[in-house]
């Protein structure tokens, strides 16, 4: 596993990888300042630019104040978002990452039926729509057990991204019942590698490079474990 991880993260390097991540994290930004500037806008519409208050009489400047304060909480609420988008991202990507690691690693395999973009666009808003589901549940646990709510959040996004990039990755070679198959074989270590791979994804930033390199490691244990 980790020398799986160590492969993926010595082709750093590799333009594909380099193009995957630029477009990541610039597609990334766009989404979360387009859902902070729609939110500002909304702010503003609904709320006065004054009020007044007894015996303190009229405050103004109350959209700037919002604006500053949603900022802030936007900054905070990207350490949770940054997951669900940066999966939809490397879900688009996927194709790209996983031809780099086979034609350095694995050369000699037949090539692989790409899917469309529209395929591959459903298929990452399908599971982005299972991630954000899946995780509002969990609130939750995190509240009342809001002690282990760390490891509570690393083991459910490290399962869900483990089977669904995993999966991903297999059914380029694999029906989807053989890819299915594979997975419930070795779901102890494909769960392993993704919760590695969760925990620094709430890291900002790092969040938005993880993911290729994620990807990148499952293709190499796809290649790795017994068929």
């Amino acid at each position: 596993m980790f020398s799986d991880f160590s492969k993926a993260l010595a082709q750093a390097g590799d333009p594909k990888f380099r193009r995957v991540i630029i477009l990541g994290v610039l597609l990334a930004f766009a989404l979360l300042s387009g859902v902070y500037g729609v939110f500002v806008l909304i702010l503003s519409l609904v709320t006065p630019d004054q009020i007044t208050l007894p015996w303190i009489g009229e405050i103004g400047g109350i959209h700037e104040i919002l604006s500053w304060a949603s900022l802030l909480i936007m900054m905070a609420l990207s350490v949770f978002l940054m997951v669900p988008v940066a999966s939809l991202f490397s879900g688009l990507f996927l194709d790209e990452v996983a031809d780099a690691v086979e034609d350095k690693h694995h050369p000699h395999l037949p090539a692989v039926r790409h899917r469309s973009l529209t395929e591959t666009a459903a298929q990452s808003a399908r599971f982005l729509a299972v991630l954000i589901s899946a995780n509002l549940v969990a609130l939750i646990f995190y509240i009342f057990l809001a002690p282990f709510a760390p490891l509570i959040w690393v083991a459910l996004n490290g399962y869900l991204l483990s089977r669904e990039y995993f999966t991903m990755v297999a059914e380029r070679r694999l029906t989807p019942q053989d890819a299915n198959t594979l997975r419930k074989r070795h779901m102890g270590a494909i769960w392993l590698a993704g919760c590695l791979m969760t925990a620094p994804l709430l890291i900002p930033l790092l969040s938005l490079v993880i993911p290729v390199f994620g990807v990148a490691t499952f293709t190499h244990m796809y290649h790795r474990l017994p068929q």
